[in-house]
Order: structure tokens, then sequence, then C-alpha cells
């Protein structure tokens, strides 16, 4: 399909914003030099790795795949389908160099372009290809950045030894499995230790669970793809962690994987000692162990429980570096920390994430106020009042190392990237597109709950003139879509200059308004979220006489398809039309680590998910309802939207079906914008 509409062919042609722009930032631990990729403007998705001396402010490119592989297109079917898989899991649409590992010191960085192994001397520029087994997955160097860990063909291999460090017993060794890379924060499985003699592995038996397939109808020619699948009320993967030397050495680390079988993160203290991290089925306990690799005996150094779910607040639990305990501390009412279990004073902020240590105190991500505005903070582990690093409402986000501060700002007029040393302030190079609208939402909070509402008019709307209402929708646990980030009110904004008032909520169950305002969910999805929906809606019009509640059409992708979707079957008095993409319209087949925090396990909890589940809703549509569906879809599987389906036709109520073929849920390439044409022709001919 050929987007003709000028803003949905820039967002598509420049990555909806984000060609050119830096990410994926490494500081070295004296906080000299930074690591980074970019392409090379607005319209190059191929991205390169750039040095910058933060010292002298000097940057240069370090590594091109152009160069290093010409005539490579950067096409996702070449890379190696463990990489493709993981890149899902992390949402990383990325062409070049998608990521890449480094040294302490920066002085080596490694990386693979489509399963080939890449060492680069950062002060040379001089980029060597490493022979490997077989095509290689996530190399981490050792300190030294002489040797490379890797995994080829689910085993893990060290440059340049060609047999594997592991053992072949039929498990997957060195890699994060699909709970814990999709919903645990954990994307990796192997760590070398400090000194290089061995690496930490996590070896994963997934022979227990169901297998998903994935056919592609438009090439009945070729085999349908499979993988396990850990389903809800079902089998997990079976977790280890082992600690593999180079001598030919093995030692398990043992703890409860029974009663704690998620692992959520491991890294290595010193040369003598693993931390890691555990959590049970129901993620109600977390502890914080301290493992010896020489003999593999963990014990516990803090616990962490919660009697409706513990959710997670990255960079803990933590030990400083005085042997003190840091350690997540939540009320009702905000997020908080705790160092050896006494609570710090933190009034006022809800802390969203510890990046790490800053001038002798915790550099964190925090709310304040406005939950859609985010600030960063040094907070006293001794209980000094906590400092405000950044400046202005807005979307704030911090890296540190040594005395060097990487603060990056973004707010409606664009995002700004600066890295402070005591002696200078560099502003990182953006070579991306300018952003054509800058979006200045109406925000407000309504009801009795204080729910996060936007609303956006078409530019230049006249006050006085009535607009159907599209409600632009997400809703589930994990993602907050009234933020200030300016990106993600473009599409919005080009949805309301198409006649619309765009209205979006964060109903109860979103995450950065309060512990308690997320966890009005458990044990149940579906009903809070769609009574916050309509109850905003109507508060919102009652502020805004425009917003003309006969004709509304909601719109939304994954969670945001299956509130879209419920939307029209159970309250067709409010909503008028739906466009539901990629919708899991069954929790019971959805994963377990994700379903089973907030809604348990399906044995014990068959009221809620049937409550839940949309396909005993089918006989009662009556509304035009659009279902959108990635054909390779293997986070919320096809099979949700095809049910559903079935289930429409077979009680005799029309509705239509958009199959996307090769599509996975991330929706990359340009797809995002082709659907939002089809879904405005659907909502202009379903709401007149």
């Amino acid at each position: 399909m050929t987007i003709t509409d000028a803003l949905l062919a820039l967002s598509a042609r420049t990555g909806r914003f984000g060609y050119g722009a830096p990410r994926a930032y490494t500081l070295a631990e004296d906080g000299t030099r930074l690591l980074l990729l970019r392409s090379t403007g607005p319209e190059d998705p191929v991205e390169r790795l750039h040095l910058l001396d933060t010292v002298t402010g000097a940057e240069r490119p370090v590594a091109d795949p152009v160069a290093l592989l010409p005539g490579r297109t950067g096409a996702r079917e070449q890379l190696p389908t463990v990489e493709r898989r993981l890149r899902e899991r992390t949402r990383l649409v990325a062409a070049g160099i998608g990521d890449y590992a480094a040294t302490p010191d920066l002085a080596v960085a490694v990386f693979t372009l489509d399963g080939r192994l890449f060492r680069t001397d950062t002060a040379t520029g001089t980029t060597d290809e490493l022979p490997v087994a077989g095509p290689a997955f996530d190399p981490r160097p050792d300190a030294t950045g002489r040797r490379v860990g890797y995994v080829a063909d689910d085993a893990l291999y060290v440059t340049p030894d060609p047999t594997p460090l592991s053992p072949a017993d039929g498990a997957r060794w060195g890699v994060a499995e699909f709970a814990a890379a999709e919903e645990l924060g954990r994307s990796r499985g192997h760590w070398w230790r400090p000194d290089g003699g061995a690496l930490l592995a996590a070896r994963v038996d997934e022979s227990a669970l169901p297998r998903r397939y994935f056919a592609d109808p438009a090439r009945p020619g070729e085999p349908a793809e499979d993988f396990a699948y850990p389903q809800a009320g079902g089998p997990n993967a079976d977790v280890q962690l082992w600690v593999l030397g180079l001598d030919g050495s093995r030692v398990r680390l043992h703890w409860d994987a029974a009663g704690f079988p998620y692992l959520c993160a491991a890294s290595w203290a010193s040369d003598h000692e693993v931390l890691l991290t555990v959590a049970d089925r129901l993620q109600q306990r977390v502890l914080l162990l301290s493992a010896d690799p020489a003999s593999g005996e963990t014990s516990e150094l803090s616990r962490t429980t919660d009697e409706f779910w513990v959710d997670e607040l990255p960079g803990t639990p933590a030990r400083l570096s005085d042997g003190r305990l840091l350690t997540p501390h939540d009320t009702p009412q905000a997020r908080g920390l705790a160092v050896d279990g006494a609570p710090l004073d933190t009034t006022g902020l809800q802390i969203r994430r510890v990046v790490g240590r800053h001038r002798g105190r915790l550099l964190c991500e925090t709310g304040r106020g406005d939950p859609a505005d985010q600030y960063v903070h040094l907070i006293d582990p001794d209980g000094g009042a906590p400092e405000l690093l950044s400046t202005g409402p807005g979307v704030h986000s911090a890296l540190a190392a040594a005395d060097t501060l990487l603060l990056t700002s973004a707010a409606a007029e664009g995002v700004r990237r600066v890295v402070e040393r005591p002696d200078r302030t560099l502003r990182l190079t953006d070579l991306s597109a300018a952003l054509p609208y800058v979006v200045r939402p109406r925000l407000a909070r309504v009801t009795d709950r204080a729910l996060p509402t936007a609303v956006v008019y078409p530019r230049g709307h006249t006050p006085g003139r009535r607009l159907p209402v599209l409600l632009d929708v997400y809703g589930g646990p994990g993602f907050q879509a009234v933020s200030a980030e300016p990106r993600r009110w473009q599409l919005r904004q080009w949805w309301a200059d198409q006649g619309f008032a765009v209205v979006t909520t964060d109903n109860r169950g979103t995450p950065f308004v309060s512990p308690a305002f997320t966890r009005a969910v458990f044990r149940r999805f579906s009903q809070v979220g769609l009574d916050d929906q309509v109850d905003a809606l109507h508060a919102l019009a009652a502020d805004h006489p425009d917003l003309d509640l006969r004709r509304v059409g909601v719109r939304g992708w994954s969670y945001g398809g299956y509130l879209a979707a419920l939307a029209v079957l159970r309250r067709p008095d409010v909503f008028h039309a739906a466009c539901a993409g990629a919708p899991p319209t069954d929790f019971r087949t959805y994963d377990t680590a994700y379903t089973e925090r907030y809604l348990g396990l399906p044995q014990d909890n068959p009221e809620g998910y049937a409550d839940d589940c949309l396909l005993t809703d089918a006989p009662g549509l009556t509304r035009p309802l659009l279902l959108i569906h990635g054909l390779a879809d293997d986070n919320v599987h096809s099979s949700h939207t095809l049910l559903l389906s079935q289930a429409l036709t077979r009680a005799g109520r029309p509705h239509s079906v958009l199959p996307l073929p090769g599509v996975t849920h991330m929706t990359p390439g340009g797809t995002s914008e082709q659907l939002a044409t089809v879904e405005l022709a659907f909502l202009r001919a379903s709401l007149g």
C-alpha cells in the first residue's frame, strides 16, 4: 500500500521520527567516554556506533555496518531467529547495529550483524570479524576485551574456542526465556565474572511448554515456525543458573526454584559473589539472594512482599556500595525506597526507577504532581532532602558514571540531550526529523478517581463546532498513555486533524499514579478499565461541550485493542464503532508471568478469567467492529482475533477482519501508518 497522506508518509520514512536520533548509551566507568548508536540522518534507518569524548566534546563514528557488509539491507529476516524474537520482546526496531556490548572502559565494543560477530577497538576505529561456531547472538566481552562470550544454536561459546562452554544436554544456554524477556525485564542470559575466568549462564529447559505455530498464508510453500510459549495456568520454563569456568568447571547455583521459579535479575558483585533476584509465580514475594559461585549455595539478603503483587521498581532490590540493602517501599499512595528496611523520606515523589549512583547519592527518575511528567532527582540514602536535577515539566531521564551525567529532556517543543560534567556541558547531536506538530493536549484529572486524561482538538478548531470523538486507548498495566513525551502525540494530532476530538485516558491499572491506582485491577481487568473510560468520557464532555457523544469511536492496539473490542461489545450505548488491533481476547491463552501477576492462576480464579474473556460477548455485538492482527505476532497470537471472529460469525454478528501476513506485534516498516488510513475510512463510514 502506498501512503499518500504527507504526515503518515513522513512518519514511515523517518521511523516515526526516530531515525537519526541518538540512543543506546553506555558511559565509561570513569565518565570520560560515551558510546551511542545513531544513523546518518532522518531517513536513514541504519545505525552506526559512535564514541563521544565527554572531556573534549569530540565525537566520531567507530563502526559502520554499511562499510563492514556492503550491500546489506538491514532486513530483519536476515537476523538469527533467537535475535529476531528478542527484538520483539524488547520492542527494538533497528537496522544496522541494533545493539552492542562494551568493556567497562569502552575500549572494546562487540556486536553482531546477521549472525556475524564483530569486535571494534574504539580508540582506532578498527573493526575485525571474529570466527563463530554458528549464527551468533548476544555477544559480551570480558573486562579486557580479549575474549567474547556469545550464543550460537542454543549453546554458549567463548572466542576463539569452537567448542561450546555449555554442555549439550538439550537445554538452551545463555539466553533469556520468553517470560523473562517479555514480562520480567531480563533480556540477557550470560554474564562474565569480573576477572574473566568464568561465565554465569542461564540454562533454560522449555521441554514442558506447549508450542505455538506461525504459518504465513501468503507463503503456503514454507513450513510453519514454532516456539515454546508459557500459557497461563500451564508450565513455565525450568531456569537454572550455572557458573561455567573456562577451565571446564561447572557449579550450579541453588535456590528454592519450586517456590521462586522466576529469575528476574543476576549479576556479579565480585569474583566471589553473585547477586540474583527471584520471584514466586504470582510475584507476591521477591527475594534478593547472595550466591557463592564456588559452592553454589545461596543466602537471603532481602525479601519484598505484597498481598497484590510486587511491582517491579527498576534498580531494586540492590546492595549499596557500603553493604546496605536498597528495596522498594510502597504505600497505597506512593512508590518509595527503603535502606535496610528503613523508609527514606521521599514525600511528594513517586519513585519510578533507580538509575544508579551520582555524587554519592541515588540517581532516580521520579514522578511528582502531574503523572504526565517525569523528573530526575538525587535521593540521599542517609536521609537528606531530595535534589531536583531536571528543569521544567516534561519527561526527563538520566544516566551517570563518576562525575558525568547524561540528562535527556523531552517536552512539547522537542527533545534535548546534554552531558553535564563539572567543567563543561555538551549537547548530543540529533539528526532526526523535526516533529511536525507542537502538540499541547488539554490535560485534566477527572472523576473522584482523578483519572489522567487528555483531549486533542484539530488545529484551528472553532469552538462551538461539534466533533465526533475518537478514544485512543491502551489502558493496560505497565504503560502510561497520558505522558508529556512529545512523539506519542504526533499521530493523535493527525487523527484530530481528520475531524475528531481525540481523547486519551489512563484508567486504573496503569502505572505512575499510585500503587492503589495500579492495583485496582487485581483479579479483574475488564470492568475497572471500561468503567473508568466511560466515566472519564462523560466527565470530559461536561467540560468540553464540543465532544459529540452521539458519535464515539475507539481504537487501540494490544491491550488497547482488547479495551476497544470490549467497549463496543459491552457498552454499545456509549461506543459506536471500534478498531481493535492485536487484542488478547481470552487471557487464559496469554502468557504466565503477565496474566497471573494480575489475575492469578486460571484454576484459582476461573470467574475472573471468564469475566475478562471477550468470546462469550460475541452474540451481543451491535456496533461496527474492525479486528486487525499480524499473522506473525508471537506475543498476542493471531488465534486471539480469529477465535473472536469465529464466535461472532457463529452468532451471526457482522464484523470486519484485516489479517496482516508477515506482520509482528510491533507493526514495523510503516505498517502503523498504513493501518491509520484503513482505520480512518472505517471510522468515517461507521460514525457518519
